[in-house]
């Protein structure tokens, strides 16, 4: 799961509609007027208060350093409490408030077993906050007008295509990078599992069908992968060297990179974990992200995240130089597409920028976020308060829980309130608990049937069978029992064949998206047609039939 969980918690507060001007210049009267601080606020007296020319534009700062400090002050025991009650192994925060970097420390260790600790240095995959690092980078060459967010991408990158033509000549770098392309949610990332590389996957999205164009939202990998890679053709560069001559260089970062070498090759690492329940965790596996870096690639440490955070809040402006033009990096923050309808009258929406989650709070203040997830072992967050030049990021080395979403918005809701009004931990553990619950497969192929169909001849299924969308797929017999290999033809994946029913095999799902066995059907060939299977955990959008080849 490489979904960008933030956009699932509904955010708690009620939006107050802004005051705008009708088509034919008459000031709306606001329906609501409850807005604070500044000359905004209007004491009750007997004496009339003065008329303001205009409704106010932005919400003035309601939080000061006093505020600021006593959320400070109870960060390590949010933290902390939240490692013991789930076990995590590590965690590193930091929290810029104006300008200044006000907390960065780590927590915990960087592997289980091992002693050594995390620190503000320690370098963390960051799953998904690669989006809005990648969307600072685009708009850095949108600064220099070497493209623009309306550019269509197939301009930069003539090989740009999707099953559509409408869309793929339309499709702009602003489509792509707020998920509404029309591309489903998870497009090509069952490629990437299966090890395939960025430009096989972008050269196959053409076959993934849509959802409606720019009137739809699906979260997707790829979608965001290729208007990042179209940015680095512009600029002729990889996109990992654009993203070190844009952002990292020009902030110090020197631990930020968007190459899992790099990541490998950091000495201060924090590596990947897993629960394995009763708050016990395993280092397991690895996640190399490579073929999805813009949206998934990143790796950092807290102490970069933070200079970061300082070009955020500073309008694109770092140690008082201009670094990212400032009306483009605004555009990356409003809202470009709707993530998540307001269920309700009074209930509010969700937005999606360019790689940020735009929300609004009771006061209505801007909010701006991300999560970053991998199933295989890492959980982010960053959120922004920008009227309030205030910015938190958490990093952890376990799989999601919710843990840095709760860091992150407990954090914020101390510092308006002085005191939590909502166990975030319990809240965004339930909201991640239920992702999971939704992600389980359809069919249960570890409980059998109790009188199984026996299945034909092992030489009934074995061959080579051919898929368009992911290539080649070899049934053989091994040792007496079926298999079957598929994946690039140079480190393809081979999957022991388990019976289950008639012509219905098991196979152990892999990757970042795996949730235990899958089908592999057959089906003998019938009325002219070939002999076939489909593998259903490879079917989601009906690209997963292998026709055996004659």
């Amino acid at each position: 799961m490489d979904d960008s969980a933030a956009s699932v918690f509904p955010n708690r507060r009620t939006l107050l509609k802004a005051a705008g001007i009708g088509a034919a210049g008459v000031a709306a009267i606001p329906l609501l007027s409850s807005c604070t601080g500044g000359s905004a606020q209007v004491a009750a007296s007997s004496t009339p208060a003065a008329l303001l020319p205009a409704p106010p534009g932005q919400v003035e700062p309601l939080l000061d350093r006093p505020k600021v400090d006593n959320a400070l002050g109870q960060l390590d025991g949010m933290v902390r409490d939240a490692m013991e009650s789930t076990g995590l192994p590590g965690m590193a925060v930091a929290v810029v408030y104006r300008d200044e970097v006000v907390y960065s420390k780590g927590f915990g260790v960087r592997e289980v077993g091992k002693p050594e600790e995390i620190g503000p240095d320690t370098v963390f995959q960051v799953a998904s906050v690669s989006k809005p690092l990648a969307s600072t980078v685009v708009a850095g060459l949108v600064g220099r007008q070497i493209i623009n967010w309306t550019d269509t991408v197939v301009e930069h990158n003539k090989n740009f295509a999707l099953k559509d033509d409408y869309v793929t000549r339309n499709a702009s770098f602003a489509d792509l990078l707020s998920h509404r392309s029309g591309l489903k949610t998870g497009s090509g990332d069952l490629l990437e599992d299966l090890g395939f590389d960025r430009a096989y996957i972008l050269g196959h999205l053409n076959q993934e069908p849509l959802d409606t164009f720019r009137s739809s939202y699906n979260y997707s990998n790829f979608g965001y992968t290729e208007g990042g890679q179209a940015a680095a053709d512009a600029m002729k560069m990889t996109w990992e060297d654009l993203a070190d001559e844009v952002l990292f260089r020009k902030l110090g970062m020197a631990d930020s990179s968007y190459r899992h070498t790099d990541y490998e090759r950091a000495a201060n690492k924090a590596t990947l974990h897993v629960p394995l329940g009763n708050k016990e965790w395993a280092a397991k596996y690895r996640r190399n992200a490579d073929s999805e870096a813009p949206a998934g690639g990143a790796s950092s440490s807290v102490r970069d995240l933070a200079q970061w955070l300082r070009l955020q809040l500073g309008n694109g402006s770092y140690e008082g130089q201009p670094v990212i033009d400032p009306a483009a990096l605004q555009t990356t923050h409003v809202p470009h597409a709707v993530s998540g309808p307001a269920s309700a009258p009074a209930a509010r929406s969700r937005f999606y920028g360019l790689g940020w989650n735009v929300s609004y709070d009771d006061q209505a203040r801007v909010q701006l976020g991300h999560s970053g997830a991998f199933n295989l072992g890492a959980a982010t967050a960053v959120s922004m308060l920008p009227g309030e030049q205030l910015a938190i990021v958490a990093l952890t080395n376990g799989r999601p829980q919710g843990i840095p979403e709760a860091i992150c918005a407990g954090f914020l809701d101390r510092a308006q309130h002085g005191s939590p009004t909502v166990d975030w931990l319990a809240f965004t553990g339930g909201a991640f608990k239920q992702i999971d619950e939704s992600e389980n497969p359809e069919v249960d192929y570890t409980k059998a049937p109790s009188s199984p169909a026996p299945a034909r001849a092992n030489n009934a299924y074995t061959g080579t069978y051919d898929n368009p969308y992911y290539g080649q797929l070899v049934v053989l017999e091994e040792s007496g029992k079926l298999a079957m290999r598929m994946g690039p033809s140079g480190s393809p994946t081979t999957f022991p064949l388990t019976h289950f029913d008639g012509d219905t095999f098991s196979f152990e799902s892999i990757g970042e998206n795996g949730n235990g066995l899958a089908g592999a059907l057959f089906a003998e060939a019938n009325g002219g047609s070939s002999p076939s299977v489909t593998l259903d955990f490879y079917d989601r959008t009906g690209l997963g039939t292998f026709t055996r080849a004659s």
